[in-house]
């Protein structure tokens, strides 16, 4: 019985975290098509993934960094 008492609080809580916790929406064949990492696209990929640099936005518009000229 005492062993219940561990176990049970044990799984509600690793199944709360598996449940809570968020996908990933990543995209690594955006990598091995672009050759670029994913900084050079994205602000901050850990804390603000969706945040995009000039790069970036290029980059949702036409699906392709053809014709995209970085400034200096």
């Amino acid at each position: 019985m005492s062993h219940l008492k561990v176990i049970m609080p044990a799984a509600i809580l690793l199944g709360g975290f598996l449940v809570c916790s968020t996908a990933s929406f990543g995209k690594p064949e955006y990598v091995k098509l672009t050759k670029k990492p994913c900084t050079y696209c994205h602000v901050d990929s850990k804390a603000k993934p969706k945040e995009l640099t000039e790069a970036g936005k290029y980059y949702a518009e036409h699906k392709s960094l053809d014709g995209y000229q970085e400034k200096k």
